[in-house]
């Protein structure tokens, strides 16, 4: 209300006043009209404009890690549709990208058949090109940020901080275990490039769930046990939370 009166108040036309005449009788001319708004009005309705266009909420962010063949992928999936997420998968982002046969998605390729990590630029565009496409006030980032120049890179360029960080702890020889097993015909599902990528996880994710733990955002998951075990521990930490 205050905003509209105000706002009136500054656009409300001034009243043409006469034209004072000098000592001397004679009328002073007219200074020439500027149609310019004066600077201090400029920047009023500048900040009037930006206020009624930045009324959009910034969703809740939840990061959900875990070593390769941890089930965040599984439990992904059912936290967006028991708890209304978005799902976006930044390993379902790589591949997809892959799939489309681009120039960027060969040199993804090429990047994850070696068992490195694909560079923190590319992944990060992939994700806030997925998070504009969707309207969801909740938004679920499976698998990333994957290092440290990942996360500096997710903040820098998406402008926050994710509010939960959800981590499932699954011991390595689980996690090899369920990899083979899985037989998903993917070209990372190898024993050679398996313990490639648990290498790179555990000395470049682990800093991260270190650093968000030392913010107080990290919820550890104990990633043993059935689907429906593990989950069971997920649907207590989100009934807890407000979203």
């Amino acid at each position: 209300m205050w905003r509209r009166r105000f706002g009136a108040l500054l656009l409300r036309p001034r009243s043409s006043a006469p034209i004072p005449s000098s000592s001397s009788g004679h009328r002073h001319l007219p200074l020439p009209v500027s149609h310019e708004k004066p600077l201090a009005l400029n920047i009023l309705l500048s900040l009037f404009t930006s206020q009624a266009g930045g009324d959009a909420v910034k969703p809740f962010i939840a990061f959900v890690l875990g070593g390769p063949g941890s089930g965040k992928g599984t439990q992904c999936a059912r936290i967006a549709s028991d708890f209304g997420f978005a799902h976006l998968s930044a390993g379902d982002l790589l591949r997809n990208e892959i799939s489309s046969g681009s120039e960027k998605g060969e040199l993804i390729l090429d990047i994850i058949k070696e068992g490195r990590i694909v560079p923190s630029d590319i992944t990060v565009d992939l994700i806030r090109k997925a998070m504009e496409s969707t309207n969801a006030k909740k938004v679920l980032i499976d698998g990333f940020p994957r290092c440290e120049e990942n996360r500096i890179a997710f903040e820098r360029i998406i402008g926050t901080e994710p509010d939960l960080v959800i981590f499932f702890d699954c011991p390595e020889d689980e996690m090899v275990k369920r990899l083979l097993g899985r037989n998903q015909g993917r070209v990372d599902d190898n024993i050679e490039t398996i313990k490639k990528r648990l290498k790179v996880f555990e000395s470049l994710n682990i800093p991260v769930v270190d650093y968000y733990s030392s913010r107080g955002k990290v919820h550890k998951i104990n990633a043993m046990g059935t689907a429906e075990e593990i989950f069971g521990a997920v649907r207590k930490l989100f009934s807890s939370i407000r979203l």
